[in-house]
C-alpha cells in the first residue's frame, strides 16, 4: 500500500488541470493509452509526482528549469531516496527531451517497465 498524503488533493487536481505543455503531450500522445494504467498528479506520501504506474512501480517526472537549481536539485534527491524507500523507482527527463527527443523519451519508458516488469517474474 502506497501512503498518500490525502490533504494534496485539491493541489493535485489543480496541477492536472494546469499541466504544462510537456506532461500533456506525453500524457496525450503517450501515456493515456498505455497498456498499463499510469496516473497523472499521484499523491505518494507526502509529494505529488508526474505520472505513476502502479503495475511497474514506476514514476515519471517531467523537469522544468527549475530543477537544476542547487535546492531544487537537494529536494528532488530527496524525493527519490523517499520513493526508493518504497520500492518504487523514478526516471526523470527534462522537458527539452519531451519537446525534442520525444521517440527517446518513450523508448526508454518502454525499456525502463519492460525491465521493472521482468524482474518482478
Amino acid at each position: 500500500m502506497i501512503p498518500r498524503n490525502k490533504n494534496l488533493k485539491q493541489i493535485s487536481n489543480d496541477l492536472r488541470n494546469n499541466a504544462t505543455k510537456q506532461e500533456n503531450h506525453l500524457w496525450y500522445d503517450f501515456l493515456r493509452n498505455y497498456p498499463l494504467q499510469f496516473y497523472r498528479q499521484k499523491i505518494i506520501g507526502p509529494y505529488i509526482v508526474d505520472f505513476y504506474c502502479p503495475k511497474a512501480k514506476l514514476i515519471i517526472e517531467l523537469d522544468g528549469m527549475q530543477h537544476y537549481e542547487k535546492d531544487a536539485i537537494v529536494y528532488d534527491n530527496n524525493r527519490t531516496k523517499a520513493f526508493e524507500e518504497l520500492n518504487l523507482c523514478v526516471v526523470r527527463f527534462s522537458n527539452y527531451d519531451v519537446d525534442y527527443n520525444f521517440e527517446s523519451v518513450c523508448k526508454i519508458i518502454n525499456s525502463k517497465i519492460a525491465e521493472l516488469i521482468n524482474a518482478k517474474q
